[in-house]
């Protein structure tokens, strides 16, 4: 449950916040976020989790983050998972996966997290590989180039904001592996830490699908959806962005999982994959990259960093921002 400390803080975060004047924008929204994104996807395809091109994503996130006078660094983890072969072999594969983590410091030891996860698809057997269903191939642009770009524009935004509760960045992998990134992250956290996060925000998907969804975590109380879920549903709206929001199930586990059964608040991120998503199909070589996308979605990549981030932008800076 959400201890009272959080609740009001959250609501001091919201009231205080949106008195404040906007901040000078280095560039329009969600340009960052569409560069950063197509040099990831472009350089840095089959990012699965352990292999050379997750490592160095994983440096080349590092070193964005530095460059915008973050101190930012990146720790290991071990994990693996089961392959079956063709033949119906069970085989466990041990991986050392990646994590990045980039810290603007606040006031207050009370903090935001903003977070997306840097691996591609890795196969789990044999028809999978033979598909072409993830694989040292796959560019992962909605799988989760754009994630990370958004998260990217988001921390050159906020480089020089001065804020009374931190904000964190995070990046993983292990998406698709039970999220063993983000199990070691909260891993190493005290319960002093854990109980200092105001919410976790996560980013995913955000491509293909028809419309944008603003999910809050099943343990996420009400009077904390209304300041944060609602609230970026309101700016969306404002916008004119189609955008819903509802509550992350519990059927399908993802990168907030860990956080929600933990009691932390979480908003999740991410376009509903309807018809139009159809054109894309999950974790496809062929489709999920940005020669397919620009072609089958002409403008989607661009427009869709621009929505997340017109939205995100305003409302990290609401509740970071708190009391003077």
């Amino acid at each position: 449950m959400l201890s009272a400390l959080r609740r009001s803080v959250l609501c001091l975060m919201l009231s205080v916040g949106c008195a404040l004047p906007a901040a000078a924008t280095p560039a329009p929204y969600g340009e960052t976020a569409n560069i950063q994104a197509r040099q990831i996807a472009t350089h840095f395809p089959g990012r699965m989790i352990g292999t050379p091109a997750e490592m160095l994503s994983a440096d080349f996130l590092r070193q964005q983050f530095s460059r915008w006078g973050y101190h930012s660094d990146i720790r290991q983890f071990h994990s693996r998972y089961i392959y079956t072969s063709a033949a119906g072999q069970k085989s466990w594969q041990n991986v050392t996966g990646s994590t990045v983590i980039a810290a603007h410091q606040g006031k207050a030891p009370q903090q935001i997290i903003i977070m997306a996860h840097l691996d591609t698809y890795t196969p789990k057997n044999d028809s999978e590989r033979d598909g072409n269903l993830g694989g040292l191939t796959l560019q992962g642009m909605d799988d989760n180039a754009l994630g990370l770009g958004v998260m990217l524009e988001l921390a050159e935004r906020l480089q020089n904001l001065p804020t009374r509760y931190g904000i964190r960045f995070i990046a993983t992998s292990g998406r698709d592996e039970e999220q063993p990134g983000i199990r070691d992250v909260l891993k190493r956290m005290s319960p002093d830490q854990q109980q200092n996060i105001l919410l976790v925000i996560n980013l995913d998907n955000l491509v293909a699908g028809d419309r944008l969804w603003f999910n809050s975590g099943q343990n996420t109380p009400g009077s904390v959806r209304k300041l944060t879920r609602d609230r970026a549903l309101t700016l969306a709206h404002r916008r004119g962005i189609p955008a819903s929001a509802g509550l992350q199930s519990s059927d399908t586990p993802n990168d907030v999982t860990p956080f929600d059964q933990a009691g932390i608040p979480v908003l999740n991120i991410s376009a509903r994959h309807t018809a139009t998503a159809d054109a894309l199909k999950w974790h496809s070589v062929k489709r999920d990259n940005p020669q397919y996308l620009d072609k089958h979605l002409p403008g989607r990549i661009e427009k869709r960093g621009r929505q997340v981030v017109s939205v995100l932008y305003p409302l990290v800076k609401e509740l970071a921002k708190g009391k003077a």
